[in-house]
């Protein structure tokens, strides 16, 4: 008998990234939740991604929408894909609901207008400030924040890899196989508190991508798998 895959939600879930990340996830497998502050607006982009999902052939996806804190109750596993300034609103609204699971946070603190500019707040990170809002009773994993989201729009293979930090080694663990089911490499990157160096290198990584005009991602040499 094998073992049924987790139901993963992403809250506000709509933007590129968010969408990326689903359509990876549908693709391999997983049943998916599109949350958003609306319905409305999570049910056009999960429709989207099932008539994409459609068109390469894929007809058997489980793709939802819900608002963000029926998602966050439905799901075993919730990915937040917000930006940093809905970052903790968003996270007291689905607090009660996250207890007990998995968040992915790939929130980075970026403060427009620079943002090839580190900015990292007073906390230290965006996950840190997630696990302190959402206490003990959620282990909260750091995850994705130097992956462009059009490498996980395009449907193509990506050379890139994954920092996952948090305090609790088996989700970490949990966070890396859907990162390799997204296609990618993850690695164990320690606590939570390591988070901030990963978020820190996505303004790096803005500035190398304007400078060069790419979309540049991150990849650990000397490792032999």
């Amino acid at each position: 008998m094998t073992e049924s895959k987790a139901v993963v939600a992403i809250l506000g879930g709509t933007g590129g990234l968010g969408t990326g990340l689903a359509r990876r996830w549908a693709e391999a497998g997983y049943s998916i939740i599109i949350g958003s502050r609306t319905q409305d607006k999570a049910e056009v982009a999960a429709q989207a991604l099932r008539d994409l999902m459609k068109t390469r052939g894929v007809a058997e996806v489980s793709v939802a929408a819900m608002d963000n804190v029926s998602a966050a109750k439905a799901a075993d596993i919730a990915a937040l894909t917000v930006p940093f300034a809905h970052h903790g609103a968003t996270l007291e609204s689905v607090k009660e609901a996250l207890q007990g699971k998995i968040l992915i946070d790939v929130t980075v603190p970026l403060v427009p207008p620079k943002v090839a500019r580190v900015q990292l707040p007073a906390e230290g990170s965006a996950g840190q400030i997630a696990q302190t809002i959402l206490g003990k009773g959620v282990n909260v994993v750091s995850a994705f924040q130097n992956v462009a989201a059009v490498h996980l729009q395009d449907g193509q293979g990506m050379e890139c890899d994954v920092l996952v930090c948090g305090d609790n080694k088996e989700a970490r663990a949990k966070v890396i196989e859907l990162v390799e089911a997204a296609g990618l490499r993850g690695f164990h990157a320690g606590s939570i508190a390591n988070s901030a160096a990963v978020e820190a290198m996505t303004s790096l990584l803005i500035f190398v991508n304007k400078q060069y005009k790419c979309h540049a991602g991150i990849k650990l040499t000397g490792l032999d798998h």
